[in-house]
């Protein structure tokens, strides 16, 4: 099979469009070439702001760019290249040097040439993406110059077909921990109505394994169970937009629906999801607005759980927002804290723990200068804002039916599997 094209050069510039730096792998487009295009590119750009495209082909060189801070990164090819290929090798440049340097912005980039030179060389070999797990580069690349003096045995994972994980790896006590983390997202209306509801997950891992294990992860996914003649009424999920890790063997994913994988070492995200189905929101707020005459505000807040008993949400809050100019606060609630933030222009209620099925209330008073007009219509208020945990449940109903890790030397590992829900974007307006 031939290769798809590879990249003649990578620039890193300038909000200007001058070259920072730049590594040439195939000597065919200069840097002089690069600015001249970059510079037209913006004009054209601010004079007409909707044609933002990554990817653009200008006398005989295709240009592929992204934008990070104050850096433009840029990828140039008088090849047929694979552009999302190209596109994604600058964002794991962008993760790289981030990994070294903290933030990549043009002051960082300045302080550590010569670590990037370095970098871009291991990267890209004539034009090909290598090598661009940061774990592995910075066993052999390391940012003091003076550790540079002694030759380093680049590890094994730059010389085997697995180039996120090295070989040699040893632990006393070998462990998994895999978190099924999932992130609700949504939007309500001033008139209690659901207007945007989505659930973001991710299959979070730490691996703690001697070796070079082979893991097998089985989900209850409705596809699989449905293959195998065993689908149950409810238990099965149908999950969009899955992403996977780099190492999952998507060929057999894609065969028998199991997620097979040798893991990097440490933390990385196995898997995300997403889910798009309405969802029923897990902790309700309901806000009441009283003014009783031009110099006082009174709000009732009721929150009520809608989640079954057996769980509970750990560490509630209750962004509520109040006026500017509010000021001596009087506040009574049934459940929780509840402290006037005049700098965030907000009360916050914090319940530490919030069971299913429960309903709390809310009752503030505040002060207003006497000065302030009566308003006819109705002033915009910024949405109350809600955050949550709720250990041991998810909202997808996703389980993990089981996760064998398998090493040819035969030990035993312990795997840990825990489930958490969280608030994301949880909004709900007012007015």
């Amino acid at each position: 099979m031939a290769k798809s094209g590879a990249a003649s050069a990578v620039f890193i510039m300038d909000v200007k469009g001058r070259v920072l730096i730049w590594r040439d792998y195939r000597g065919d487009v200069s840097a002089t070439q690069a600015e001249r295009f970059f510079n037209k590119l913006m004009d054209q750009q601010s004079e007409n702001p909707s044609s933002n495209n990554p990817v653009v082909f200008d006398d005989g060189v295709t240009y592929m760019y992204i934008q990070h801070n104050n850096l433009y990164l840029m990828a140039v090819s008088r090849q047929n290249a694979n552009a999302a290929s190209l596109l994604l090798f600058l964002h794991r440049i962008v993760d790289v040097f981030k990994h070294y340097f903290e933030e990549l912005e043009e002051e960082s980039l300045r302080d550590n040439f010569v670590v990037v030179y370095e970098l871009l060389d291991e990267m890209m070999d004539y034009g090909y993406p290598q090598y661009t797990e940061a774990k592995i580069l910075s066993e052999f690349i390391k940012t003091d110059a003076y550790k540079m003096e002694v030759t380093q045995r680049p590890p094994m994972a730059v010389t085997n077909a697995v180039s996120w994980r090295s070989e040699g790896i040893r632990y006393k006590k070998n462990e998994v921990f895999l978190d099924v983390v999932e992130s609700v997202n949504i939007l309500v209306n001033s008139n209690g109505q659901l207007v945007r509801s989505e659930v973001v997950g991710a299959l979070k891992m730490r691996t703690y394994l001697s070796g070079m294990p082979e893991c097998k992860l089985g989900l209850n996914d409705r596809v699989l169970l449905e293959a195998q003649g065993r689908a149950s009424k409810g238990k099965a999920i149908d999950l969009d937009d899955i992403k996977f890790h780099q190492c999952v063997r998507l060929a057999r994913f894609e065969n028998d629906r199991t997620i097979s994988f040798i893991p990097p070492d440490g933390a990385f995200d196995l898997m995300t999801y997403r889910l798009s189905t309405q969802i029923r929101p897990l902790v309700w707020v309901e806000c009441q607005v009283e003014r009783h005459s031009r110099s006082r505000v009174e709000f009732m807040v009721k929150a009520k759980s809608q989640f079954k008993e057996r769980s509970t949400a750990t560490n509630v809050e209750i962004e509520l927002p109040v006026p500017m100019d509010a000021t001596t606060p009087a506040v009574r609630c049934t459940m929780g804290t509840a402290t006037y933030a005049p700098e965030r222009e907000a009360l916050l209620w914090k319940i530490k723990s919030f069971p299913g099925g429960k309903e709390y209330m809310l009752r503030a008073k505040f002060s207003l200068p006497s000065v302030a007009p009566e308003e006819d219509t109705p002033e915009k208020r910024p949405p109350i804002r809600v955050k949550f945990e709720i250990p041991y449940f998810t909202v997808s109903g996703i389980q993990v039916r089981y996760l064998k890790i398998i090493e040819k030397s035969g030990y035993q590992a312990l795997p840990w599997v825990r489930y958490i829900t969280m608030a994301g974007e949880y909004e709900i307006r007012v007015i």
